[in-house]
């Protein structure tokens, strides 16, 4: 076997070693991470005063949610999905309406608080869809979830196909598995 092609193997097997190194250190979304990107756009507008004077109150990042220090002490997260009974939606409508509040309590925490966000992912993102008989009932869970500093996330539909506009439909619960449990633990599976 000639030199170079022993030198090209210890070459690759090196880079392997080392690709399996950082991908065992690291989560997945290591390369991709919101982090990043938010680092480099802040820096770019540190460098433009005028860019952060014309910032909206939307784009201005907000203090990060309480939930993020019990994501540096509990590992399981989960999401819980609490869906009005008394609506008498159908399969998909629910489907639909999960799929909503999922991507809108998401969406809220994304910037505020991304370690829990990432535990949440870590934990393969479990969601547990439960039912409950009213608003007023989904309303004081809600405000149950928010005394622990629980993120919440109510869909409200527009009314197009099976039920009244401005309904509440699905509320999403976010946070570590205890404390969930704490607030949903008397309600029964959809």
């Amino acid at each position: 076997m000639d030199l170079t092609w022993l030198s090209t193997i210890l070459v690759g097997a090196g880079y392997l070693a080392l690709g399996y190194f950082i991908g065992s250190q690291y989560p997945p979304r290591f390369l991709f991470s919101h982090k990043l990107s938010t680092k480099h756009k802040e820096d770019a507008s540190l460098l433009n005063d005028n860019d952060n004077k014309k910032r909206n109150t939307k784009s201005k990042l907000k203090d990060p949610l309480e939930i993020e220090q019990l994501a540096e002490i509990l590992d399981d997260f989960k999401m819980i999905l609490v869906v009005r009974n008394d609506l008498k939606m159908g399969k998909g409508k629910i489907a639909a309406q999960c799929s909503h509040a999922t991507l809108g309590l998401y969406k809220k925490i994304l910037r505020r608080a991304s370690k829990a966000l990432n535990r949440w992912e870590m934990s393969a993102q479990p969601k547990v869809v439960v039912k409950i008989e009213s608003e007023e009932d989904m309303l004081a869970l809600q405000e149950r979830a928010k005394s622990l500093k629980l993120p919440t996330h109510i869909t409200i539909d527009a009314g197009r196909t099976q039920i009244a506009p401005n309904s509440r439909t699905v509320m999403a619960i976010l946070g570590p598995v205890e404390v969930v449990d704490e607030v949903t633990g008397g309600l029964k599976l959809l």
